[in-house]
């Protein structure tokens, strides 16, 4: 493994001191390492999505003629195609934009079911998009080779180039700053006291991450059925727009969507989308922790958002914040008898649990069940 500092170095002498883009957990330590760093030695943004981020180092480049640096997982790769095959590619605007792409899912190793896919087409997907890619190994002399190749690259073809990275490449690097988000009430907490409050016939959509871990262990340690529950463990962002669509096809069904701050600032047009349909069956509660907590508690943008304003600027029927427990449960008892859509926010503190549990079965069987009791 390698340390995060000496890699920068190596970035910093081929001038890349720009980054921005959106955390993956396979290389988690390195993305703690800019959120600690973004000083006058490295600017590091915090995108929302990946075609931003894209988007950030596009414009970087054109203000100082400098390359930046764009983080995400490889699922990130398939969102950002539009903006590297339409504005960065040679054949277009010709940006040099170096790609740093967290390898889930990658052949022979063990992942979570959403990462098979996009794991074992990453390197064709690059092969096809016709951007040349190294896949990092942790060892400082063959780096410094690879982003040599890399500049030479950039000067001659000005286009993106993409480095790969596997699990364990970097030493651990511990986030330093912990202060955000210092709130009485944590995620599975507020998960426990939401469920033991409602009817017990309410349809909950819960998001990508700890999110669907966390509700997925309160069913279990209750030794309930899922079959209520649909976990949507990839596509973060999503489960607002599944829960719009189901809302508005089972009407008299309640649907309550368990979002997180970090996914739905990545599709924040759902806001909009939702509030134009405005089903009066659905609930959307965002735990807010101003963190991307699953990949080690990297900021979000939510530190500078006002949900509340947002969802009644987009014609939510109402809107609350809650930060204790006793709001919390008066709460959730008053919702049940209100018309909808209404947002729900929760200031959260972290929790950072490493023990999580995966809903343990196949996500089709999950599905099926979830199906099977609309139908």
């Amino acid at each position: 493994m390698i340390s995060c500092q000496k890699f920068f170095e190596i970035l910093e002498k081929q001038g890349i001191t720009f980054f921005t883009g959106i955390p993956d957990s396979t290389f988690k330590d390195w993305m703690s390492f800019l959120a600690d760093n973004d000083n006058l030695n490295l600017q590091n943004l915090v995108a929302c999505n990946e075609c931003e981020a894209i988007a950030l180092a596009v414009g970087y480049h054109l203000a100082t003629n400098n390359v930046g640096a764009v983080y995400m997982q490889n699922s990130g790769l398939g969102k950002c195609i539009n903006p590297l095959t339409s504005i960065c590619d040679p054949e277009v605007y010709a940006i040099p934009v170096l790609l740093l792409i967290g390898w889930r899912g990658e052949p022979g190793k063990i992942d979570a079911p959403q990462h098979k896919k996009m794991g074992q087409i990453t390197i064709q997907l690059l092969e096809t998009l016709k951007i040349p890619y190294s896949i990092l190994e942790p060892d400082l002399s063959k780096i410094k080779n690879d982003f040599e190749e890399a500049r030479l690259y950039f000067t001659k073809n000005k286009g993106p180039y993409a480095f790969i990275i596997k699990k364990n490449l970097f030493q651990k690097y511990e986030l330093k700053d912990r202060t955000l988000s210092k709130f009485e009430l944590t995620r599975d907490t507020a998960i426990k006291l939401i469920m033991e409050n409602l009817s017990n016939d309410e349809l909950i959509i819960s998001s990508t991450g700890y999110l669907s871990r966390e509700l997925f262990e309160y069913t279990e340690s209750r030794k309930k059925d899922h079959h209520k529950n649909f976990y949507n463990i990839g596509g973060m962002g999503c489960a607002c727009s599944i829960g719009l669509s189901i809302a508005l096809q089972k009407p008299n069904k309640k649907v309550i969507i368990f979002d997180g701050d970090g996914a739905i600032l990545m599709q924040m047009g759902a806001f909009a989308t939702l509030g134009k349909y405005s089903p009066s069956n659905l609930i959307h509660i965002i735990f807010d922790n101003s963190v991307h907590e699953s990949t080690g508690g990297q900021p979000t943008n939510s530190t500078s958002v006002n949900f509340r304003q947002i969802a009644l600027a987009c014609r939510y029927r109402s809107a609350i914040l809650v930060k204790t427990e006793k709001k919390l449960i008066k709460t959730i008892r008053t919702l049940k008898k209100m018309e909808g859509p209404i947002l729900l926010i929760i200031k959260i503190g972290l929790s950072l649990k490493s023990d999580l549990k995966r809903p343990n079965k196949k996500p089709t069987e999950y599905k099926e069940a979830f199906m099977n009791n609309l139908l």
